[in-house]
């Protein structure tokens, strides 16, 4: 199988970066103890838009939230993963319950949004008073997404996001395999979508993790687990060379690549074809 038939469909908050971003803008903004208090009164998203309402009301600018976003943590080798593997053709999306405005900030001081195709998320913008305005991805006040999975909140199913993507990929002449990773509760309903030849790349002790344990038999997809930036790496990586080598046709070349992109760091051996230790296991199912 060729690269470019790779799909690989990323969470963006505890996954690419490595915290919750609306958390760390309210936290590093000082505005903790209005959003704990305004929580129970109101949904996530609408919490939200107000507290850059209550910001903008203060004097804090747009520049200012962007400033706190480019400090959010993110692990050196998840950003060399991400761009490794959009080097070897594979097509990037992004799933998150996130925002674009925090996305699309933190992506670019990284130097990533060229490596993403699509990101599917709840709106965020600028309006034409310089404040920023954060909306659901559905919007829930007037009809349910129709997914009544506890897992899903009501704003986005990620679920039904995954299933446009397969429907549009259906449409393409290639079969296209899915990676897909996560870490939250709202990452299970998208597991729960891929199939056979799929795989599904939990944070390991995670929310999404429990559920996956908890579920096995639910789960068509291959399952590997990951816990920190190196092991998103050198999973990701290895996972999509064992892809690669599957299909015989380019296979030295593809792997050539992939040696090639990341020969600087010099911490991935790719796997053999077989042997216990040469590749992560699957996901044991816990009791």
């Amino acid at each position: 199988m060729a690269a470019s038939d790779i799909v690989v469909i990323f969470d963006f908050d505890k996954t690419i970066i490595d915290c919750d971003s609306d958390n760390w803008v309210v936290d590093e903004l000082g505005a903790t103890e209005l959003f704990n208090q305004l929580l129970p009164t109101m949904p996530w998203n609408s919490l939200m838009d107000r507290m850059m309402k209550e910001q903008h009301s203060q004097g804090t600018t747009v520049e200012d939230i962007a400033a706190v976003l480019k400090r959010t943590p993110i692990h050196l080798q998840i950003i060399e993963a991400i761009k490794s593997v959009h080097a070897l053709g594979c097509d990037l999306k992004i799933v998150s319950d996130a925002n674009t405005f925090f996305i699309d900030t933190i992506l670019e001081h990284h130097g990533l949004q060229e490596c993403f195709s699509e990101i599917n998320t709840n709106p965020g913008f600028v309006d034409e008073q310089g404040r920023l305005r954060i909306f659901p991805h559905h919007d829930f006040t007037k009809s349910s997404h129709g997914c009544d999975h506890p897992s899903c909140p009501p704003n986005m199913c990620k679920g039904i996001v995954i299933e446009k993507i397969q429907a549009s990929l259906s449409m393409e002449d290639q079969k296209k395999t899915i990676i897909y990773l996560g870490d939250g509760l709202g990452d299970f309903c998208p597991s729960l979508k891929l199939g056979d030849g799929d795989y599904v790349m939990p944070r390991k002790d995670f929310p999404v993790w429990d559920l996956i344990c908890k579920n096995r038999s639910l789960i068509k997809a291959q399952i590997y687990e990951w816990s920190d930036g190196e092991e998103f790496k050198s999973v990701l990586l290895r996972l999509i060379s064992r892809i690669i080598s599957i299909d015989g046709n380019n296979t030295n070349a593809n792997i050539g690549q992939l040696y090639s992109v990341d020969c600087k760091l010099n911490t991935m051996a790719l796997p053999a074809t077989s042997g216990h230790d040469a590749f992560p296991q699957a996901l044991p199912v816990l009791h």
